[in-house]
C-alpha cells in the first residue's frame, strides 16, 4: 500500500471510485463472492499456513462490512470519532471462521453488503466528508468517502484473493 490511497498488489486506486458508485460497487459482493466460492474446490483450504482460505475471506469480508457499517453510522452521530480496530487476525480463530457453513456466510455478506450499500447510498456531500480516525495501518482521520471506497478496496481485493486460489 502506498499512503492507502492505492494498493500496489491489486491496483486499486481509490481515487477512481466516484461517490456514487459506492453503493452499486458494494452491492455486486453477494454475487461475486458466491461464484468465487463456487469456483473453490475446497473452500476450507488454505493454500499456505499463513494465508487465509477462501471461506476465511469471505468471513472476513462478512465483518468488515459489518464494521464499517458500525464506524458510519457512529461518524454521523459523533463528531471525529476514533474507530476501534477490528482485530482481523483474532477473528479468524475466535470465530472460528473456517468452520462456519458456507451458505450462511454468504447470506450474511449478502445482508451486510446491503445496509452498508444502502446506508452509503443516504449520504450527501456534506456527510461523506465526515471524519473519524481510523486505526490501519496507523491511526489517521479519514472521510466517509474514503471509508467506502476502501470497503470497495477490500471487497474487490480479497476476492481476489480467492479467485486465485481457483
Amino acid at each position: 500500500m502506498t499512503g492507502v490511497d492505492r494498493c500496489d498488489e491489486c491496483g486499486f486506486e481509490y481515487g477512481t471510485v466516484d461517490a456514487g458508485a459506492i453503493p452499486d460497487r458494494l452491492g455486486t459482493f453477494a454475487g461475486l463472492y458466491a461464484a468465487a466460492l463456487a469456483a473453490v474446490p475446497d473452500v476450507r483450504r488454505r493454500p499456505a499456513p499463513q494465508v487465509w482460505s477462501p471461506l476465511e475471506y469471505a468471513c472476513h469480508l462478512r465483518d468488515v462490512l459489518d464494521v464499517q457499517r458500525e464506524r458510519l453510522e457512529l461518524a454521523l452521530r459523533v463528531d471525529a470519532p476514533e474507530f476501534a480496530p477490528m482485530g482481523r487476525d483474532e477473528l479468524v480463530v475466535t470465530r472460528a471462521y473456517n468452520t462456519q457453513e458456507p451458505s450462511a456466510v454468504l447470506a450474511d455478506l449478502a445482508a451486510n453488503a446491503e445496509r452498508l450499500a444502502a446506508a452509503f447510498g443516504a449520504l450527501d456531500a456534506a456527510a461523506l466528508a465526515r471524519v473519524g480516525s481510523y486505526p490501519w495501518p496507523e491511526p489517521v482521520e479519514r472521510t466517509l468517502l474514503w471509508l467506502g471506497r476502501h470497503t470497495v478496496h477490500e471487497g474487490e481485493h480479497h476476492l481476489m484473493d480467492i479467485t486465485r486460489m481457483a
